[in-house]
């Protein structure tokens, strides 16, 4: 081909590229080695993005790579590792844990990291009356005993010893206090950027932090942008320029962009197209630890439920295997306790309740309700990686109920008022589910169950169930540092849990995940967030 001849060719090329791209067709050097753009296929939207607000994995999934904790978990376990902290010691009695920080971080306003931006954001979260607490922060309640002047507030003081070395002293040991430091949910976010929005809104929407991307747009029930930390302190990472986090709330239809090569990688698979995943050379299947327990919640506080013999019988008419056996594709095991086998502490020898309508009929008699009743029964219709398909399982399980006289009707709402709603305790019994946080059975336990966690608008404990005998052995195990005292502890308690019943424990789900093969560097973390700044397109 002459010299003419070979630029009209390379002109056309450009030109049709620049059409595919304007028009919203992908990149063709995607893939190649040569794109630099990550894009993420996912369920559902995130609520929000200042974690430490927020309960939901869309919004954790975001805020991971925006904003670093003093502690982190290892890539593939919930296994304590530095983070912006880079060592940190603890006294014998377990009061008081010492935090020497890395120094020469910055966040992405350009603002220094340093122990007095640690004791701002701690002391904002703690404390009611500081001027930038803004809202419920539901996981710092969650994790450490509700807030400042409550009587099981664990945090006693939070203080800066010198610019980079931060003193925490607790009221009381806890034992979980290592892992539960490493949450999504606190990330470290700057001072500055939080006082210029006073009112919380504006760092909800676009938070600055010193992780590996920067934030950088948010098109609601859309995408989230961000790009690259040019500044990040772990050299060399992140290894890509730009991640969007892309919102598909149908399965089949991520799936199917995903094989088109719209989006990178997806969460959510349809357990039944996982062998159509590993049957194809372009992509690669991910499975996600199962850390997870998906529920149907029966709250306490609403008749007819406030009996247990009520509860008993629901246990007794739900049908696990066939939900397993119709909705999972084998990608998950029956519940038997509110947490899984995968964590530390779970009581190996709690009998399950068995399938049996005609056992769930004599106990509804008993409970003085022979003929049945009406019940509304929430179910979530966007994919959770405990429940890829709520309203189906609904249906499946509402069948059964109606054969021991209970009417359930099925109510749906999207996914934020779905949780808006439950945490607010307006349901008499809904589909819920929790993936643990930090492998720690405190975070399942206490944090889904006991009356600590009834707090409103965004209970943890969305059956609002109340045992004074539960929440002793909670808490006994929680200020222990004897991880053979606290599996006991915890054992006993799901004794307690199983025979009063506030949930149906339904599944606990190994999550199928996808990504085209030319992925490398993603491993899905038990958590359910995932840090992304290994991930790259090609090698």
């Amino acid at each position: 081909m002459n010299k003419r001849g070979l630029i009209l060719s390379l002109s056309v090329t450009l030109l049709a590229t620049s059409f595919l791209v304007a028009c919203g067709g992908k990149d063709p050097n995607a893939g190649s080695g040569k794109s630099k753009t990550l894009i993420y296929g996912r369920g559902a939207d995130s609520v929000g993005l200042d974690p430490s607000q927020q309960t939901d994995g869309e919004s954790l999934k975001v805020t991971k790579q925006v904003l670093d904790t003093l502690v982190d978990y290892k890539d593939d376990s919930t296994e304590v590792v530095p983070g912006l902290a880079e060592k940190w010691e603890k006294s014998k009695d377990g009061l008081t844990w010492t935090f020497h920080l890395k120094q020469g971080v910055k966040f992405h306003d350009g603002t220094p990291f340093n122990a007095e931006a640690v004791v701002f954001n701690f002391e904002r979260w703690m404390d009611k009356k500081n001027p930038y607490h803004k809202g419920d922060y539901p996981y710092y309640g969650y994790m450490f005993g509700g807030f400042k002047g409550d009587p099981g507030h664990v945090m006693k003081a939070v203080t800066a010893v010198d610019a980079n070395t931060v003193k925490f002293e607790l009221a009381k040991p806890q034992g979980p206090f290592l892992n539960n430091l490493a949450m999504s949910s606190f990330g470290i976010g700057s001072p500055e950027a939080i006082k210029k929005d006073p009112e919380g809104v504006k760092f909800n929407q676009s938070p600055v932090g010193t992780g590996p991307f920067k934030f950088v747009e948010w098109k609601k029930n859309d995408s989230i942008t961000l790009a690259k930390n040019p500044d990040y302190y772990e050299k060399g990472l992140p290894k890509m320029d730009k991640v969007i986090f892309k919102s598909i709330p149908d399965n089949a239809a991520r799936f199917t962009a995903l094989k088109s090569g719209d989006i990178d990688m997806m969460d959510g698979l349809n357990p039944d197209d996982a062998k159509l995943v590993e049957a194809d050379k372009k992509l690669q299947l991910k499975l996600r630890p199962g850390m997870n327990v998906g529920y149907l919640a029966l709250n306490t506080t609403k008749k007819p439920f406030d009996k247990p013999e009520v509860r008993q019988a629901i246990n007794l008419a739900t049908n696990k295997k066939g939900i397993i056996e119709s909705f999972f594709a084998g990608y998950a095991k029956p519940a038997i306790n509110p947490m899984p086998d995968v964590v530390w502490g779970f009581n190996k020898e709690t009998q399950d309740y068995e399938y049996n309508l005609e056992k769930a009929k004599s106990l509804l008699e008993k409970a003085g309700y022979p003929n049945g009743f009406d019940v509304e029964f929430y179910a979530m219709t966007e994919p959770r990686p405990y429940m890829p398909n709520g309203k189906k399982v609904a249906e499946f399980m509402q069948e059964d109920l109606k054969k021991i006289g209970i009417n359930a009707k099925i109510v749906t709402y999207d996914w934020q008022t779905y949780k808006d709603r439950v945490g607010k305790g307006e349901h008499q019994m809904a589909l819920y589910g929790w993936t643990g946080d930090n492998g720690d059975p405190d975070n399942f336990l206490y944090v889904l169950l006991d009356k600590d966690n009834t707090r409103t608008p965004d209970a943890g404990n969305v059956a609002f169930y109340k045992n004074d005998a539960l929440h002793d052995t909670l808490i006994k195990a929680q200020q222990s540092t004897d991880q053979k005292a606290r599996t006991d502890l915890y054992q006993k308690a799901q004794e307690i849990i199983k025979k009063d019943a506030p949930w149906v424990p339904l599944v606990h789900a190994t999550v199928p995940e996808a990504a085209r093969a030319e992925i490398t560097g993603w491993i899905p973390h038990p958590t359910g967030s995932d840090k992304l700044l290994n991930v790259s397109i090609g090698k």
